[in-house]
């Protein structure tokens, strides 16, 4: 069996439900003969995405042939993210551990993934960045101390972040009713599904990269491409594409049907192209990019006609709130 590592990134408390779920996840992956390493957000430095725009300028201008050399974030520097990230390209799995706070994930960890897009790993290996594909596979893991009313954007919000990284979800799981450190031991169900998941991670990285698929339940979520239990009418997109539902998470399209081992309704993708715009697929992803670019190109051709409206609402100023320290 080829070596292999696995990382598990937990953004809840220390000692807590969900580092006792991603050490269970690790134990069996360190049973399989991986390597391991456990690292804890609250641990590190991790500054919030300021909007910038630094690196997907960088990335236009170096698709244009304007630039030769990616500088990356403009915060990469400043505190550890860079290092945690260029951890994660080092990984054949990755386990995401992260409490729900108000239906989503934790702020901690969304303010580590929103960092993700200047680390987009299909450009990092088109540019020669990054020397080879990991080919990582992920699994997720939501902590909450309800059921899954409480959890809904959970597990999505997580999925919503992988595909910069191109991160294949292979399982997913939710954990509920943990609202106390220690709950988790209570209920004889969760550590060994946490194993399952360490498990699945193992399975997918000793299967061919153009084998790998869905290891989780079946019938989770209503999108059969993700596993998402989210769907909504779809929108035209930039480029006129139009689906008359679609995933909230993949972007996958079609109607609405129902599901034939449940009963439960399901999204029935469009057999033609309802993949077209699938965010796992980097091709179909760079849609994404090219729209970035398109909005920009047409900011520029106009920004001569709204300088006098830029200065006047930059200009204009309001009370704020001043804290004294």
């Amino acid at each position: 069996m080829a070596k292999f590592k696995v990382m598990a990134v937990c953004a809840g408390r220390k000692d807590g439900n969900g580092e006792a779920l991603a050490k269970e996840a690790l134990c069996a992956v360190e049973e399989a003969g991986g390597e391991v390493e456990l690292i804890n957000l609250f641990d590190y430095n991790i500054l919030p995405c300021t909007g910038c725009e630094g690196c997907t300028m960088q990335m236009g201008k170096m698709a244009a042939g304007l630039q030769k050399e990616y500088h990356g974030c403009v915060l990469k520097d400043k505190d550890d993210t860079d290092a945690i990230i260029n951890e994660m390209h080092t990984c054949q799995g990755i386990i995401f551990v992260v409490p729900t706070y108000d239906l989503t994930p934790s702020s901690l960890y969304t303010r580590l993934a929103q960092r993700f897009l200047a680390y987009e790993l299909s450009f990092l290996l088109a540019i020669g960045a990054v020397k080879e594909n990991p080919h990582t596979v992920a699994g997720l893991i939501s902590v909450g101390g309800s059921m899954h009313d409480w959890q809904s954007l959970a597990l999505e919000s997580l999925q919503a972040t992988m595909f910069t990284q191109s991160l294949q979800v292979v399982d997913r799981y939710m954990a509920t009713r943990d609202g106390r450190p220690g709950n988790t031991f209570v209920y004889a169900d969760q550590l060994p599904r946490a194993r399952k998941m360490g498990e699945n991670i193992v399975k997918a990285i000793n299967t061919p990269v153009e084998e790998r698929g869905w290891l989780g339940d079946p019938n989770d979520g209503v999108c059969p491409n993700c596993h998402s239990s989210l769907v909504y009418p779809g929108d035209k997109h930039w480029d006129g594409i139009e689906f008359p539902w679609e995933c909230a998470v993949c972007g996958a399209g079609g109607t609405l049907g129902t599901n034939p081992e449940t009963g439960r309704p399901m999204l029935v993708i469009d057999p033609k192209n309802g993949l077209i715009r699938d965010r796992n697929n980097d091709k179909a992803r760079a849609e994404h990019l090219n729209e970035i670019n398109k909005t920009r190109d047409e900011f520029f051709a106009q920004q001569d006609q709204i300088k006098d409206q830029m200065k006047k609402y930059r200009d204009m100023k309001f009370p704020t709130l001043e804290i004294k320290r």
